[in-house]
């Protein structure tokens, strides 16, 4: 008898919905020429160089699905099947997306925002947001037959491709800057990936990837099957508006590393208003990055959208520290274009509002969840963001894939009965405990 990690949105109560030449997803196309690019594993305009991305035909879309459609069907990310670029559902996979929104009234008033929901994508089960864009780069790498899934990382996506090859049971090769998180290797190890540890920095590790890619015919999530697995940040887009009701909020606050996800929030909602599913109303984008690593943030604070790569990051918050990022450039144009901003957040801030977010909502993030509420701060003093604004703030990962990140800025100082934090050892009786709640020595 064997087992399979099911897929339960593989088994729909309606017809599956396959893509052919004609149909709803039309193939890859140039971002900057328009040119289609008909090998499907590709990443780069073979006529400009410029970057590929997955097309639809909208109109058929429109066709095929509405509301209660959507709503009747299992969660996770396969219910919005008709705008991500497969022919259908995968039968194997994990659970993915449906994660909560909740209302953060009590870390709204401490900065001054008036209706803030957290976006938890930690709860997905790799831990982060990258869980959503894997889950569409495994699907279309089983579809072309890859042999293997790599990728380049910072480390949540190390994690998520590990687990991801894992449940498809494919190979998984991680390769990673030497000084990642020990948690975060950790993570990609547990689930049986090879982890290749590479001197230098996050770049220096994708420049070698692009090479092992023409060489292996692995399948790399964030290069030759980049146009796919990008794609797979829509779908947050897809479930904040569900969640809200269909609609969309007045600002959204979210990290910048590579941009596209700051990039595919927009295209997902511009998508569901072309398909009818919501109204199309404007918001203004807010993205945060750490200040030792902010290409993006200092092209916005410049006024204009010339990137300017960082060579050697000085920032704790590795998840977002990519020097060169690909969608940089359409990344500070959005903020601008929306009235919205880049915000550079100083490592003592994104520390601080790791603990905000633990000790006044119960959600603990890691860095990049960090850089988000502290970036969301700053636009709020900035006046990006207005008295009366709907706000969503996106958390990407958990807090214990950096559990050192929460400490720097804090005292060393133990617990006492008036301050939390770790008591000393005490004896195991009541009144060792009552003379330490007493503040006795």
């Amino acid at each position: 008898m064997t087992t399979e990690t099911l897929n339960p949105a593989a088994a729909p109560t309606e017809p599956v919905v396959r893509a052919h030449s004609g149909e709803r997803f039309l193939g890859l196309a140039c971002r900057a020429c328009d040119r289609p690019e008909k090998a499907p594993l590709a990443y780069v305009c073979p006529a400009c160089f410029g970057p590929l991305d997955a097309r639809y035909d909208l109109g058929v879309v429109r066709r095929l699905v509405d509301r209660a459609a959507i709503e009747r069907r299992p969660p996770g990310i396969w219910r919005y099947r008709e705008l991500l670029p497969v022919e259908a559902p995968p039968r194997r996979g994990l659970p993915v997306g449906s994660t909560p929104i909740t209302s953060a009234e009590r870390l709204g008033a401490a900065v001054g925002v008036d209706r803030l929901w957290l976006k938890d994508d930690t709860r997905n089960p790799s831990l982060s947001f990258k869980d959503r864009a894997v889950a569409v780069a495994t699907a279309r790498a089983i579809e072309l037959g890859v042999p293997a899934l790599a990728c380049a990382s910072t480390g949540n996506l190390a994690g998520a491709t590990a687990a991801a090859a894992a449940a498809v049971g494919l190979p998984a090769y991680v390769f990673i800057p030497a000084d990642l998180e020990p948690a975060k290797i950790d993570h990609a190890l547990a689930y049986g990936a090879t982890v290749v540890p590479v001197e230098g920095t996050y770049d220096d590790v994708n420049r070698l990837c692009l090479e092992v890619a023409d060489e292996t015919g692995w399948g790399f999530v964030n290069v030759n099957l980049r146009p796919y697995y990008a794609e797979g940040s829509k779908t947050l887009a897809f479930e904040i508006a569900e969640s809200l009701g269909w609609r969309t909020p007045d600002v959204v606050v979210a990290p910048v590393a590579s941009g596209a996800m700051f990039m595919k929030l927009a295209r997902g909602w511009d998508e569901l208003a072309e398909v009818g599913l919501i109204e199309r109303r404007p918001v203004r984008f807010v993205g945060g990055q750490a200040s030792g690593c902010g290409p993006v943030a200092t092209a916005w604070a410049r006024g204009n959208d010339a990137i300017e790569p960082v060579r050697a990051p000085d920032t704790f918050v590795r998840s977002l520290a990519i020097g060169s990022p690909a969608d940089g450039r359409e990344a500070a144009e959005l903020a601008r274009r929306t009235d919205g901003s880049v915000e550079a957040v100083p490592d003592e801030a994104t520390a601080a509002a790791i603990r905000d977010v633990a000790r006044l909502e119960g959600i603990y993030t890691e860095t990049a969840g960090g850089v988000t509420i502290a970036a969301l701060a700053a636009a709020r003093r900035r006046g990006v963001i207005r008295p009366g604004d709907e706000v969503v703030a996106i958390l990407t990962g958990n807090g214990l894939k950096t559990p050192d990140a929460r400490r720097l800025g804090l005292p060393d100082a133990s617990a006492t009965a008036d301050r939390p934090g770790l008591a000393p050892v005490l004896a195991p009786s009541l009144a060792a405990f009552e003379r330490w709640l007493g503040g006795a020595a």
